[in-house]
């Protein structure tokens, strides 16, 4: 378990990196974003890495680590959105957004040790493709919530959702990085 957090916090690092980059980019222009979009922001990737996964080829050179991270930076870019009022405003500051991102990101990995302690790191012994199409079942599931006015009769909500997704994506970067060397 001790290796799978130093992996868990190397991704941490990459993707709050290019979370607070962009940020300094673009400023906070994804609070515009609804619920929907962001959904399909992350199913835009999640698509994307599953047709190159198919075919064995792709022709843009964004590859399928930079859209694993993209996911993640979406899913916590939706549960700040899901916390977040209409009267919040627009524009965060720079360090309220990256300190929002990495308290999410961090209570992503208290979930992901809690159940690896339950699954006994099952997810090593997974498939990329498995996890791919895992995130893809969570995308049906939110916008199946969402059809239904936010409300759910047993299941979890979208916040749970995206923290799944966080974590079947930093898996997927592991398991990436542990295969390439």
């Amino acid at each position: 378990m001790q290796h799978t957090n130093q992996q868990y916090e190397d991704v941490i690092r990459e993707c709050e990196d290019v979370f607070s980059k962009k940020t300094k980019d673009y400023g906070t222009a994804w609070r515009v974003l609804r619920t929907i979009s962001i959904i399909d922001q992350v199913y835009i990737k999640a698509q994307r890495i599953r047709t190159i996964q198919e075919k064995g080829a792709q022709k843009i050179a964004d590859d399928i680590t930079s859209e694993f991270k993209g996911i993640i930076n979406y899913s916590i870019i939706g549960l700040i959105q899901l916390k977040l009022q209409e009267n919040d405003p627009e524009e965060l500051e720079h360090d309220f957004a990256v300190k929002m991102y990495h308290d999410y990101f961090t209570r992503a990995k208290g979930l992901m040790e809690n159940k690896n302690h339950d699954y006994g790191e099952a997810w090593r012994q997974m498939s990329q493709e498995s996890l791919t199409d895992l995130i893809l079942m969570k995308l049906q599931r939110m916008k199946q919530i969402l059809s239904n006015k936010g409300k759910t009769l047993v299941s979890e909500g979208l916040d749970a959702n995206y923290y799944d997704m966080i974590n079947y994506a930093v898996f997927a970067l592991i398991l990436l990085k542990s295969r390439t060397k």
